[in-house]
């Protein structure tokens, strides 16, 4: 290693681990590349979520109604309304809960969908793409 390499206040012993200079702008630049390297990721990967889909209800509840407190109970339940004939998108889904209505649905059914979204689990129709929606970017 050469003087001129070794950061001014660093002597030591041979055997320490002692960064260059040279060294220490390798580690920076290989830190701005992998940064450039991920930024587009995040952004495929928003726009992927904003197209997921969440089917209300899954094919699990199939037939079945969902009340106002997002269960699902069988088909005809006084107050209860069919599942959405198709999935709503992440965006969709974004913007419902900021106060608009699902696509094709009154206010009182997109807050039963809505309830109903809030419910799902692991495992179930659609809950990766609920939980990708409120992760923070």
């Amino acid at each position: 290693m050469e003087k001129s390499d070794t950061p001014a206040g660093c002597i030591g012993e041979a055997d320490e681990a002692i960064p260059s200079r040279r060294r220490m702008l390798a580690l920076g630049a290989a830190g701005v590349s992998t940064a450039l390297t991920i930024r587009p990721a995040f952004a495929q990967t928003a726009v992927s979520v904003m197209n997921c889909e969440i089917p209300v209800p899954g094919a699990t509840g199939a037939g079945q109604y969902i009340d106002g407190q997002g269960q699902l109970v069988p088909a005809g339940t006084k107050g209860a309304f069919p599942g959405s004939p198709r999935p709503f998108t992440g965006e969709e889904v974004k913007r419902a809960f900021r106060g608009q209505t699902l696509p094709g649905a009154s206010y009182e059914q997109s807050q039963a969908y809505l309830q109903y979204i809030r419910r799902l689990q692991a495992g179930q129709s659609g809950f990766t793409c609920f939980a990708s929606i409120q992760m923070p970017r």
